[in-house]
């Protein structure tokens, strides 16, 4: 009768080895597709909003911590048979909840309480499946470490191949799926790939069970080393959370000028595995020297970007932030790779450092947004970074003492610049500069080099935060859509509205004068009596002869009112109520109390609010509805323009504003209204140049109607062009958008 050790050698080295790396590899592969697939079919319930990805990674890193502490629990006080036989049932009742679909239980989003709503919805559409899948890279991990095989002793090569499958399923998601499959064909594609990880869960349990009784004993026999300090742990902590704060701050900071979509929110999570992929190889690919010594040049760069006051290019933008981003993961990750403990407190480890992924998400991602009137935490995180370095005393010379001495070069180089021009600090700049003062001078008692970098990136901060060159005063409001900022100009002649770096609305309060203007404001921006938005409620009120009667998606700063006539029935829907408070309930702008004092505001999101509407009512209905530059996808597919042309009234006509810095939308707006047996013209000139300085801007928009007859004269403009949709451009629907092919359009065609 064979032993127990010589049953084991019936499983080869070559099959242990290639069993545990493929789960490990097909569970990270499952685990990190999901994310970005569910929050897209997440999307249309909350607007579009980048603050959906924001709270999706709360969500992802609890459950994360979750299945971490499942791993260790089940592997430090459960046998070997019974640990492998919980887990597999365990993801045998996770998969029958498959295929992945919303709660329809749950009911519409309230109005104030859009994050822990959200939370609640991830947690009963897909906790379970995301919790089993979660435990199962601790959890492999620590049972390859008893299987006998030799490189059993150093099992966090494992953590590569988690990563590296992470690394690939993200890539590949808007690259390859969300290009080529509806979201249907790419959950039932993840549903099999659960099937098939759980037979390879389950040939590693059989390989763990039929290892030497030796090394499959109970977990808390002996421990070979002496478990972690709470130092050790609370180090582990702090430094895992910072990177994971800084993803979900960046990611919303680059988001919001371009689309709430997969591209942009998994470029930044892609870095963020790579550097684990990098830093936990046998032989790191980048020493880790390297990047602690780059790190506080990439601070450097991301105070340059923050205080920079122009709008970059989209490149510039990206690769900015990304870049920087990468370098501090890089250096905060290879600090915990090259303080990881042995095999026997592997849990621990993946626990500590998962606790921290959690804090730092939860930070910028649900605390930040309630506790901040501006995106006050990217800030706090780059200052947060400075303190991961290890400490060490401050030195002059070598690669720090170059590095300083640059700093203080740039610095009066640009003091000198701006004092031989003539260059006077405003009233606003009295505050930061004593904070500076005050902190230089505490940072030169402290003999702790990180320290002293961070206070210097904090005032650096500070300065840029509350100087601004062409602002008169200003105040930032925030909710879960994001950050509003409405100041003056300095001549105090205009209140703009922006969101991002885009404007949204702008209203003239003086003359040249300074002459406080009364009466009927004259809408502004893209707004304006010649823009094409005008020309086209015009045109269809005088096809109509009458009054006509308009459903505007999106307030902003409530311009679009001051084109309402007497007679007109207009009724505008907003997604965010801080909107609807400083356009009209505690009026910043008084573009809705002048014009349009009795205008409904319908609150929520345009799909499920308009909706109610009867249908056949509207002569017009204008989309209107950015955040920044970005674009709430699920109100430019095919299902959104049948939702609008069933609102529409015999003749009625449906308006786009589609004027953008990244991508071209002109062929989705006419790809999506032609789908729905509509004709589109496209607003291509502008009779009037942009005036920056009297916030006249140019636009583009693309009306479409069932007939030329339907939107009256300027059917027959030279500026407005009939244009028929393009049949190698795929229409956007609710299962599917292709956000790469509009950057390229807008950058290459």
């Amino acid at each position: 009768m064979d032993s127990p050790v010589g049953s084991a050698t019936r499983a080869s080295p070559t099959l242990v080895l290639t069993a545990f790396t493929a789960a490990v590899f097909v569970s990270a592969l499952l685990l990190f597709a999901v994310q970005p697939m569910f929050t897209r079919m997440v999307l249309p319930r909350l607007g579009g909003s980048p603050s959906v990805w924001s709270v999706a990674m709360v969500f992802f890193q609890t459950a994360l911590l979750a299945g971490y502490t499942y791993a260790h629990l089940l592997t430090r006080y459960a046998k070997p048979a019974a640990a492998v036989g919980i887990h597999l049932v365990l993801l045998v009742v996770a998969a029958l909840t498959l295929p992945l679909s919303i709660a329809t239980s749950w009911g519409e989003p309230p109005g104030g309480l859009a994050a822990l709503w959200l939370l609640g919805l991830f947690t009963v559409s897909i906790g379970l499946p995301f919790f089993a899948l979660s435990a199962n890279n601790p959890l492999l991990q620590a049972w390859f470490a008893r299987t006998g095989h030799k490189d059993a002793h150093n099992p966090y090569f494992l953590y590569a191949a988690s990563n590296i499958g992470s690394f690939l399923a993200l890539l590949s998601y808007p690259f390859l799926l969300e290009p080529t499959l509806t979201l249907q064909a790419q959950n039932w594609l993840w549903t099999g790939g659960f099937v098939l990880l759980i037979a390879l869960i389950g040939g590693c349990g059989a390989i763990l069970l039929r290892s030497p009784a030796r090394l499959a004993a109970a977990p808390d026999a002996a421990a070979v080393t002496p478990p972690p300090s709470w130092g050790a742990v609370t180090h582990w902590v702090f430094v895992s959370a910072v990177p994971s704060g800084l993803l979900v701050a960046v990611t919303a900071h680059i988001s919001t000028d371009v689309a709430a979509a997969p591209l942009l929110w998994v470029i930044p999570l892609s870095l963020y595995l790579l550097t684990w992929i990098l830093v936990f190889q046998s032989r790191p690919l980048v020493p880790h020297v390297a990047m602690r010594r780059l790190a506080p040049l990439a601070i450097v760069g991301l105070v340059a970007l923050l205080s920079y006051t122009e709008t970059p290019s989209l490149l510039v933008t990206l690769s900015g932030h990304l870049l920087a981003f990468f370098v501090i993961a890089m250096a905060c990750h290879g600090e915990l790779a090259s303080n990881r403990p042995a095999a026997d407190h592997l849990t621990t480890f993946y626990v500590s450092i998962s606790f921290g992924g959690m804090v730092g998400g939860l930070f910028a991602g649900l605390i930040a947004p309630f506790a901040f009137n501006w995106i006050a935490e990217y800030p706090i995180l780059i200052v947060l970074a400075a303190l991961c370095r290890p400490a060490r005393p401050l030195s002059w010379s070598g690669f720090d003492g170059l590095f300083w001495g640059a700093a203080i070069m740039f610095a009066a180089i640009l003091v000198g610049t701006n004092a031989a021009f003539g260059w006077r600090p405003p009233d606003t700049m009295a505050t930061p500069i004593l904070i500076g003062i005050i902190c230089i001078a505490a940072a030169s008692l402290v003999p702790r080099q990180r320290l002293k970098s961070a206070m210097l990136v904090a005032i650096a901060l500070t300065m840029a935060h509350l100087y601004r060159s062409d602002e008169k005063s200003y105040v930032t409001l925030r909710s879960f859509f994001g950050v509003h900022k409405i100041y003056d100009t300095n001549d105090g002649q205009y209140r703009v509205l922006t969101h991002g770096t885009t404007i949204h609305g702008a209203q003239q309060l003086t003359d040249q004068n300074g002459d406080e203007i009364k009466g009927r404001p004259k809408p502004l921006t893209y707004y304006h009596e010649k823009s094409p938005m005008a020309q086209a409620i015009r045109s269809i009120r005088d096809r109509k002869g009458a009054p006509v009667k308009v459903a505007a998606i999106g307030l902003g700063s409530g311009s679009l009112a001051c084109h309402v006539v007497p007679g007109d029935e207009w009724k505008f829907f907003e997604i965010d109520p801080l909107v609807v408070k400083f356009a009209r309930d505690e009026p910043r702008f008084t573009f809705i109390r002048d014009c349009a004092p009795n205008v409904p505001i319908v609150v929520g999101d345009a799909r499920l609010t308009l909706a109610h509407e009867p249908d056949g009512q509207y002569d017009i209905i204008i989309v209107d509805a950015y955040s920044s530059d970005a674009i709430p996808i699920h109100l430019a597919t095919r299902e959104a323009m049948a939702l609008y042309v069933s609102k529409l009234a015999p003749g009625g006509a449906v308006m786009m504003h589609i004027s953008n810095r990244h991508l071209e939308l002109s062929g989705v707006a006419i790809g999506i209204a032609g789908a729905n047996g509509l004709k589109s013209w496209h607003y291509n000139t502008d009779e009037t140049e942009d005036k920056d300085e009297q916030y006249v801007y140019s636009s583009q928009v693309v009306i479409s109607a069932r007939q030329p007859q339907d939107i009256g004269a300027i059917a027959d403009s030279k500026t407005w062009e009939l244009t028929a949709p393009d049949p190698a451009q795929r229409v956007w629907t609710d299962d599917y958008s292709n956000i790469i092919g509009a950057v390229w359009q807008r950058y290459y065609r």
